[in-house]
């Protein structure tokens, strides 16, 4: 019935994962790039499966309540920011109902409902930002050339390698903007070439800054296809005047890949880290280094973290997926003991110093997989954690890591996911081996985007 070409008019009733309004049609769904829920619009249908299709917007015929003006010119080339046009209340409600329905159509959970005497499962309100821009401590902007051959720097295009020139990205600091002027302005005069991402030749492929939101310290990194930046003594005295400047490095990234950051990195000047805190935990930032990119929304999220642990100073504590040690650092303070694994060996050394500036000694890091180094945890040392914490990639926790979890039988788990579905699946397999889901909390920490940080909280049925 409907095919390629084909126009029509649909009412947008929801957002799908990548931020695209979703609408149907006499049983079929339509998925409309750059229309937000409650706009009826006009498109044309660009490919068409048996239930669904993928449609261009050609017109809001009637635009949405909660549509709003981009503040961002390029957003709709970009891709970056997939809800910007969307009321901000509105991004939230979105963000909260996504948790909701993975949590209830994956995992099976009966949220805020009362059955048969079972423990009520808690589900809070989403924690918003008061400030959702300008709120990213790191960017990373890919440096290339347009037509004419002039230098150009931004965000590639969605769904593309090819650059859309854009200096003033509304989620990054502001200094972003100066600092890149600076390096293009270097480039141009010392005819630096840009990196060519199809022949892999040229010279600097991104430009990596870090921003401590605390200490207003600023590092800026330049990824180099090459071991050698030529004249780089006249960057460093442009950069140096920038008030807080504290770190100016070079990362060796030769490979013909996608991956941004090589393995090698070199100090042009200052320090080869910037520090920043979180509460009271103070953290040193390599270019290397996992951090949360948002610091304001990071301190809400280890807080909540800290509260559903529960901790009273006598637990051991697991900290699984725990990157350079933020929630381990963040835990000890009130644990007994914290043992923090994570497969990144670079990650795990900076877990330990920043440990060790913060004077904390009752927090032990262990490189490895979760999945393998738990597992010899328990079997080899009798090692029974009080609470397990868990922070796992997109793709969830490993299932040998889950049932060593349940064989450890913790009193509490508490669970961090960047993605609910995975969240939902994981803890359904916890839940039907003796676990009870008992608090969800959403929060926002990617704002303008479709992505949603949640934590829960697990009891074991029998403590």
């Amino acid at each position: 019935m409907f095919q390629k070409n084909m126009e029509l008019e649909l009412l947008i009733e929801d957002i799908g994962i990548d931020g695209e309004g979703i609408g149907r049609v006499e049983g079929a769904a339509f998925f409309v790039k750059d229309a937000v829920i409650g706009d009826y619009v006009r498109v044309k249908i660009m490919k068409m499966k048996k239930r669904y299709g993928y449609a261009r917007l050609l017109k809001v015929i009637s635009p949405s309540p909660s549509r709003v003006e981009p503040p961002c010119n390029y957003y709709r080339q970009c891709g970056g920011c997939q809800l910007q046009a969307l009321d901000y209340a509105e991004q939230l409600h979105f963000k909260e109902r996504k948790v909701r329905n993975n949590l209830e159509r994956i995992g099976g959970f009966h949220i805020e409902e009362t059955e048969n005497g079972k423990q009520r499962i808690l589900f809070h309100p989403i924690i918003g930002m008061e400030e959702p821009f300008f709120y990213r401590n790191k960017a990373q902007f890919p440096v290339g050339t347009d037509k004419e051959g002039k230098i150009v720097t931004g965000f590639y295009a969605a769904r593309s390698h090819n650059i859309i020139s854009n200096r003033k990205c509304c989620l990054g600091v502001k200094i972003n903007e100066k600092i890149l002027d600076i390096v293009i302005s270097f480039m141009e005069r010392y005819e630096i070439s840009a990196y060519d991402e199809k022949s892999g030749t040229g010279l600097v492929r991104h430009v990596l800054i870090r921003y401590g939101f605390t200490t207003k310290e600023i590092m800026v990194c330049l990824v180099l296809n090459g071991s050698r930046l030529p004249q780089s003594d006249s960057l460093v005295q442009e950069l140096k005047k920038l008030p807080g400047m504290t770190s100016i490095m070079l990362n060796v990234n030769v490979r013909k890949t996608n991956v941004i950051l090589g393995e090698q990195v070199l100090r042009l000047w200052g320090k080869e880290y910037i520090t920043d805190y979180i509460g009271e935990v103070k953290y040193q930032i390599s270019p290397l280094s996992f951090y949360q990119v948002n610091p304001v929304q990071t301190k809400k999220l280890y807080e909540t973290v800290l509260d559903y642990a529960d901790l009273t100073g006598r637990e051991i504590v697991c900290d699984l997926y725990c990157g350079i040690g933020t929630i381990s650092l963040f835990l000890a303070q009130k644990a007994e003991r914290v043992y923090g694994i994570e497969v990144v060996e670079p990650a795990i050394e900076d877990a330990r110093n920043n440990a060790k500036i913060n004077g904390i000694n009752n927090a032990e890091f262990l490189a490895g997989k979760a999945e393998e180094v738990l597992p010899k945890l328990y079997e080899q040392t009798g090692l029974c954690a009080d609470v397990i914490v868990v922070d796992p990639p997109r793709k969830g926790c490993d299932e040998i890591c889950l049932e060593t979890i349940l064989k450890m039988q913790p009193e509490r788990v508490v669970y961090v996911s960047c993605d609910s579905a995975t969240l939902a699946r994981d803890l359904k397999y916890l839940c039907d081996r003796g676990y009870e889901l008992r608090e969800v909390q959403a929060v926002d920490m990617f704002s303008q985007t479709t992505h949603v940080e949640s934590i829960c909280l697990l009891h074991r049925k029998d403590s």
